[in-house]
């Protein structure tokens, strides 16, 4: 209970606090012992879906009052919010599962705490995107965190392409009524060849993880309807780095440039990496250049 002491001494000191409380994605055992100190201790509990977080509260038999703030209210909530801080009370900010302000309502109060000069405290625990990504499997350290794509098919595919050549894992969420065109998009767009990881209802009763390229997602979806069923999370292989920046192409020029003349070099060059010729051609004059 040392959170819940440190939070009441700063109760007597009159320090108000807004506490950021990541909460369970489907598991309501993956919570901290110390977000349900918070959730037990703080005057009230701003939540995205007051019915969806009350089940939470009264699994653990927490009581604490429920105020909705979610993205139709926001900006009202937010005064409600700030009235509660600066009358020396604490309040806990929620989402429905995860970490607020990651593709849920939150920020916005986040940044009007903040400029009321009111403390904010994180409370980390459970995010879907991380959660898929450690149980991936893909290897690069580098991801880039979307979100939600758009809606519209014109949009999503104007972002989809605007993402194509980055080389980082691309993490976003999507609703089960547009997971299909989604990857269709997808596919269309980033390319077919791309592995992607499909990971649907984390931590929940019918969790799965499916790994496959992205030529192959669609007809693994459509071949169990129960596939489209859930909350899902989406990673996509990153562009993979062109053979001539590589250390690959590189070193294979070398090797070669100092047996063959430049054309011939290349030639082989080709063949032993299936990089593209015109890139190993500049790659090559680059290196014989540097050796003069």
């Amino acid at each position: 209970m040392e959170h819940a002491e440190a939070h009441e001494q700063t109760r007597r000191k009159g320090e108000a606090t807004l506490y950021v409380v990541a909460t369970p994605i489907g598991n309501l055992r993956d919570i901290s012992l110390r977000a349900l100190d918070v959730l037990k201790s703080v005057d009230a509990i701003a939540a995205e879906d007051t019915r969806i977080t009350r089940r939470l509260l009264d699994h653990y038999g927490i009581a604490t009052r429920l105020i909705a703030v979610h993205e139709h209210n926001e900006r009202r909530a937010v005064k409600q919010a700030i009235s509660l801080l600066d009358a020396g009370r604490s309040l806990a900010l929620v989402c429905d599962a995860g970490t607020p302000a990651i593709s849920d309502p939150g920020a916005l109060l986040v940044s009007a705490v903040r400029a009321a000069g009111h403390t904010i405290t994180p409370v980390p625990g459970a995010n879907a995107a991380i959660t898929a990504l450690a149980a991936s499997g893909l290897e690069n350290p580098h991801f880039l965190f979307f979100g939600f794509p758009p809606a519209k098919p014109g949009a999503r595919r104007h972002a989809l392409a605007a993402l194509a050549a980055l080389p980082y894992t691309l993490v976003f969420y999507e609703a089960p009524h547009r997971i299909t065109e989604c990857l269709q998009d997808m596919n269309t767009i980033l390319g077919g060849a791309r592995r992607v990881v499909i990971a649907r209802e984390l931590t929940k009763t019918f969790e799965s993880i499916h790994v496959s390229t992205l030529a192959q997602a669609v007809p693994w979806l459509e071949a169990d309807p129960n596939r489209r069923r859930g909350e899902f999370v989406v990673l996509v292989e990153g562009a993979a780095a062109s053979i001539s920046d590589s250390r690959e192409g590189r070193d294979t020029l070398e090797l070669l440039l100092e047996e063959l003349p430049v054309r011939k070099a290349v030639d082989l060059a080709v063949k032993l990496t299936g990089g593209r010729r015109n890139e190993l051609y500049k790659l090559a004059l680059s290196l014989k250049g540097n050796r003069k």
